[in-house]
């Protein structure tokens, strides 16, 4: 009987599933791909008697694929902060969803083995933009200043690596960034050893430099909407841009876009910190939108629909003031 382990490719899901198989280690075959790749269980290729760990998906997006394979009886563990919708009611599934703003999938997972691996938990914390959560785990966990700092930059790094239309547009793999990972208990002891550390962080500040030469498309009282240019850089750096103006800006929205392949708009928003609901609801109103309520996207916004998406946006965020 084989078993799967099924997670984002950004630092959330990398962690979650590392804290995961620290505690119980396991064979597994891995399916994981960029951030936006979300539909991941429909290639999971599990037959009656093998079971699958799902971390840091969204159930709603794979509710097809997900159906299907319970009714083989394949067994799911699931681990996610995204919309959900409706669950089945059947044994073969044991789910740990909160879709709360403070909360992302590495820190359910810290909950589920009782803070065992906590500091993994509180880099993917920072990664996900969650900083109060983050630095709350952190002061438990007794963590110096210089230390918190040490993992923000890690998770942030981790993160970043995540975004991109294609592995190609990455500076690492997710799944060799894993492996990566695999050895160490400790991430101080990951962040010393590895040069990938280093790398990730001054291609991430690089990028970060290049997105803040943008002028926003719009920028209104409770929101901004940037468009960036049709670069390598830009479908990396998008994620971690919104992050930053969400940071930088706490009670305003914000929206990233950048442009795929055939012309469409891949989209990244952040709610306000201040105030974070309403992303995920601006989101699943287009064609491939789903995520969280404090942060959401767009996988394929199409590019004649720019200026329904600027509307929705203001009805979602300006209905506030």
């Amino acid at each position: 009987m084989a078993h799967f382990d099924v997670f984002n490719g950004d630092a959330d899901g990398l962690c979650a599933l590392h804290q995961l198989r620290l505690a119980r280690p396991r064979e597994a075959t891995l399916i994981t791909g960029v951030k936006r790749d979300t539909e991941l269980i429909a290639r999971v290729p599990a037959s009656q008697g093998d079971s699958l760990t799902v971390l840091d998906i969204s159930f709603d997006s794979n509710r097809d694929a997900l159906t299907r394979l319970l009714k083989k009886d394949i067994q799911i563990e699931y681990f996610d902060h995204h919309y959900a919708g409706d669950l089945p009611q059947t044994t073969n599934l044991v789910a740990h969803i909160d879709t709360t703003a403070e909360v992302c999938t590495s820190v359910l997972v810290d909950r589920h083995l009782g803070g065992r691996y906590r500091t993994w938990a509180i880099t993917a914390a920072w990664g996900d933009n969650l900083g109060a959560t983050a630095h709350s785990l952190a002061t438990q966990a007794g963590l110096t200043q210089a230390q918190e700092d040490q993992l923000r930059a890690l998770g942030e790094s981790i993160n970043y690596n995540a975004y991109g239309d294609d592995i190609a547009d990455l500076m690492i793999a997710p799944h060799a960034l894993y492996e990566r990972l695999k050895p160490y208990a400790d991430p101080f002891d990951f962040i010393a050893a590895e040069p990938i550390v280093q790398r990730l962080a001054e291609c991430r500040e690089d990028d970060l430099r290049l997105a803040k030469t943008i002028t926003p498309l719009i920028a209104l009282q409770y929101g901004s909407v940037f468009v960036l240019p049709d670069e390598p850089w830009t479908r990396r750096v998008r994620g971690l841009f919104g992050n930053v103006l969400a940071n930088e800006e706490p009670t305003r929205a914000h929206a990233v876009l950048t442009t795929n392949p055939d012309g469409s708009y891949a989209v990244s928003v952040r709610a306000p910190l201040a105030s974070p609901r309403g992303a995920d609801e601006l989101c699943r109103g287009f064609p491939g939108g789903n995520g969280r309520v404090g942060a959401a996207g767009i996988n394929c916004l199409a590019h004649d629909r720019i200026d329904t998406f600027v509307t929705a946006f203001a009805r979602v965020f300006g209905r506030r003031r």
